[in-house]
């Protein structure tokens, strides 16, 4: 730290008491920092000026900062809440957090302005982090609160640090300490199967969804029973890693993106070399991660992997779309020979409360095969919406099934279909 900062510093105590909100106060030096800055410095010299000025700080300083974003994310567990959100101008200066699916400030949590949060943000990372942040204007990486969970080790989350205006904002996603049972998904049993390593030895799997849809969730809970199934190696490649699994039956590496392997596509052809039976890509990013996904399973390996897409035939269709036309026949004759399951899933409102699952699935059969290599993918919302006895269900179907069964209402059926003429001919 510059000297000058330094001698403010040491004149400042951290003492005061806690706010009306019962939220302390912010430790002094917060303001201190953002006090040396130039007010003429502003966008990412100030941000850069800042972390500078963060990085210099004594270890315990450091530790008294983290503690204060300790404390919102402690809040995230005393409320359920699935997300915390804070940072930047669109903030508001407040803390916002998603509860049942709704995401609202929770004032209660006191009130910062953009330099504040900057601070409190820059701490968190270290110098190679902070360098990755600049060069790319966004950051993925987990944190650990100190609070055991229920799998008696400390809970994790997902963040994700970026710019927003010229100033940082932040999100961070609750990580379950407790992996839910494959049982508990409601596939078809003749699904199930098709997920274990022990039944069917290779194919790529994709789960689908849109961000907070529960694709990680779903991914565990396939990795947790083949662990528990099968003597197998897997390699699960993420970013960051979240849920960290105990090696049982299989062994069970983690690779995290950015810090033990530089890219997904790296970290998927380092895989071959690794011995694996079972590879787990946390997403399919680019056409370079999708290629080389296609590679390994084709050279026999099962793989999992996710998409942001809300349905099958969606998924098919973006992949090949990440290729330009004249590659795209290619890749559709790969496809069609490696894919065998597309699950994709969407979590509605519940009533009473809370969240369920609804999801449709894709069972790659040989009349689907046919339909993605002479281009007609939009024939297979038919064949799963006809393809019950083999474990299929499209999203609409299962919409219905939660309906009749008194979980959701008609308007968040109708509401979360993708084919809304389909959903009104059950309905009707």
């Amino acid at each position: 730290m510059n000297s000058a900062l330094s001698d403010v510093l040491m004149r400042h105590t951290n003492g005061a008491a806690p706010s009306r909100s019962g939220v302390p106060p912010l430790p002094k030096l917060v303001q201190t920092i953002i006090e040396s800055a130039p007010l003429s410095m502003q966008g990412e010299d100030r941000i850069r000026f800042l972390a500078d000025q963060v990085e210099s700080l004594l270890e315990k300083d450091r530790v008294q900062l983290r503690q204060y974003i300790d404390m919102f994310v402690k809040h995230m567990l005393d409320v359920g809440a699935s997300d915390i959100d804070l940072g930047g101008p669109a903030a508001n200066g407040f803390v916002w957090y998603r509860v049942s699916g709704n995401k609202t400030p929770h004032r209660e949590m006191g009130e910062y302005t953009v330099d504040q949060t900057n601070v409190l943000f820059l701490n968190l990372l270290n110098r190679n982090q902070m360098q990755v942040l600049f060069e790319e204007y966004s950051l993925d990486f987990s944190f650990q609160l100190p609070i055991e969970g229920r799998d008696g080790r400390r809970r994790r989350f997902r963040a994700t640090m970026y710019f927003d205006y010229d100033h940082l904002g932040l999100n961070m996603r609750a990580i379950t300490d407790e992996v839910r049972s494959i049982k508990s998904l409601g596939f078809h049993p003749l699904i199930e199967r098709g997920l274990m390593f022990e039944y069917e030895r290779d194919g790529l799997t994709l789960v689908t969804g849109v961000t907070g849809s529960g694709k990680s969730s779903t991914l565990d809970a396939v990795i947790d029973a083949n662990n528990m199934l099968s003597s197998a190696h897997i390699v699960v490649i993420g970013k960051p890693i979240e849920y960290m699994h105990v090696s049982k039956k299989c062994i069970v590496r983690h690779r995290e993106v950015g810090k033990d392997v530089r890219s997904f596509k790296d970290g998927t052809v380092q895989s071959l070399r690794q011995d694996p039976d079972i590879i787990v890509i946390g997403e399919l990013r680019d056409p370079e991660t999708i290629s080389a996904a296609l590679e390994i399973t084709d050279s026999g390996h099962k793989v999992f992997s996710t998409l942001h897409t809300s349905s099958a035939v969606e998924s098919i269709e973006r992949i090949l779309g990440e290729y330009p036309p004249d590659e795209q026949e290619r890749v559709r004759n790969r496809l069609a020979d490696v894919l065998r399951c597309v699950i994709s899933q969407k979590l509605a409102p519940k009533i009473g409360g809370g969240r369920v699952l609804c999801k449709e699935v894709l069972w790659m059969t040989p009349a689907a095969k046919a339909a993605i290599k002479n281009n007609n993918a939009g024939e297979i919302y038919q064949m799963m919406w006809e393809g019950g006895q083999m474990g299929q269900i499209t999203m609409e179907q299962d919409l219905f099934r939660l309906f009749r069964q008194g979980l959701i209402t008609a308007e968040t059926a109708m509401s979360y279909a993708n084919n809304k003429r389909r959903m009104q001919q059950l309905m009707s």
